[in-house]
């Protein structure tokens, strides 16, 4: 069940949630490439001309420049760029910046994606280096960027800040730590793989989130159920340099029509519906805290206990080998996922998982879930 467990643990993940009828947790996995493809071609033609011709190196007139459009179009912002990869994305955004600036140092959050997650692309890359103005699992106060002892050419704030557990600040924190950047002579670079979600907790469309950023990454295939890639938006000048650090990068693939098929698809079905898995979220996760109260659970954690957007985090005082055979089992037995992969996380013996609600949880009601929860509580006991 992933690279962890090889490959025949990773083909009985899948041929297990393939075979549910049930599934809570979401994600980008479960299909053959076969229905994958099926599902594209069924899909597509509602977002896209099918009979215009394929894209050759992103060209502007094709469906790579369409995406281009509405991305920018969705977010607010005078043009964006499509990237293969949110990594590269990242470093593009950074280095502009830095070469804009005059300075080579990023004030980010120990816990971001760049950090965690990018093999430090930002320093081996580009050069860069990053300040913590927190290492709280939160994003940083006005307060505390004011109080960093150095200077920073951009501010960089992932939203969600996933690894904490896709949690935001208020809006009121947000625009005050961005105001703390200007008022610092810093730019704003807004990691928003998952900014789509965002809108529910902060009350505010998306071009006015945006706005707030002088760079915005967005992901495809996290929250919009694409196949791959992302955008980086802002200014018409600024896109055009991300352009051509793009080449230079290896971003200027010969065609991508499929991943920008998949993500028109995706701003047109997923985007709308994205408040509506939001609200859901909150239903599903109440439900498993209290069924796992109701099951006497020494020590657990759902997190946030009202989740910001919707993703959260289960804990559990159980190693991550019990819980996947667990989760399996029920989903072979069963044929209900109710979680996908779990990770040995905080002390030795504890575990978490990510819960994505969205389609796929769109019929399970709370008493579905404690139900569920139920039976796999009794897998992690013992035997069936």
């Amino acid at each position: 069940m992933g690279r962890d467990g090889g490959p025949a643990a990773r083909s009985r993940f899948l041929a297990a949630l393939h075979g549910s009828e049930r599934v809570l947790a979401d994600g980008p996995t479960g299909e053959t490439v076969r229905e994958r493809l099926s599902r594209l071609v069924a899909e597509a033609p509602a977002a896209y001309d099918l009979d215009d011709w394929t894209d050759v190196y992103g060209n502007d007139d094709g469906v790579v420049g369409e995406l281009e459009r509405r991305t920018a179009e969705a977010l607010g912002t005078e043009d964006a760029a499509f990237f293969p990869t949110g990594t590269m994305a990242q470093q593009v955004a950074l280095r502009c910046w830095a070469g804009r600036t005059g300075n080579t140092t990023v004030a980010g959050h120990p816990m971001s994606h760049m950090e965690v997650h990018e093999r430090d692309a930002f320093a081996v890359v580009s050069g860069l280096r990053m300040v913590h103005p927190t290492g709280e699992p939160r994003l940083p106060t006005a307060a505390e960027l004011y109080d960093l002892q150095e200077p920073f050419g951009t501010l960089a704030l992932e939203l969600p800040l996933r690894d904490a557990g896709f949690v935001l600040p208020g809006w009121g924190e947000l625009t005050g730590v961005v105001q703390a950047a200007r008022d610092r002579d810093a730019v704003v670079h807004f990691d928003g793989a998952r900014l789509w979600e965002c809108t529910a907790h902060f009350g505010r469309p998306l071009p006015e989130i945006a706005a707030l950023a002088d760079s915005v990454y967005v992901s495809f295939y996290k929250s919009l159920d694409g196949i791959s890639g992302a955008a980086l938006a802002g200014s018409e000048d600024f896109v055009e340099e991300a352009r051509a650090w793009r080449h230079r990068y290896g971003g200027q693939l010969f065609q991508q029509w499929p991943a920008a098929l998949a993500a028109l698809v995706g701003l047109d079905r997923e985007l709308p519906r994205l408040p509506e898995y939001v609200a859901h979220a909150k239903v599903v996760a109440q439900a498993l805290h209290d069924g796992l109260a109701e099951a006497g659970v020494p020590w657990f954690r759902v997190h946030p206990e009202v989740p910001h957007t919707h993703q959260f985090q289960i804990w559990l005082p159980h190693p991550a080998g019990i819980l996947n055979e667990a989760a399996l089992r029920q989903a072979e037995e069963t044929r209900t996922t109710l979680f996908r992969k779990w990770f040995e996380a905080g002390p030795p013996g504890m575990s978490m998982t990510e819960v994505t609600v969205a389609s796929s949880a769109a019929h399970w009601t709370a008493g579905d879930v404690r139900t569920a929860l139920a039976d796999f509580l009794g897998r992690v006991a013992g035997p069936r």
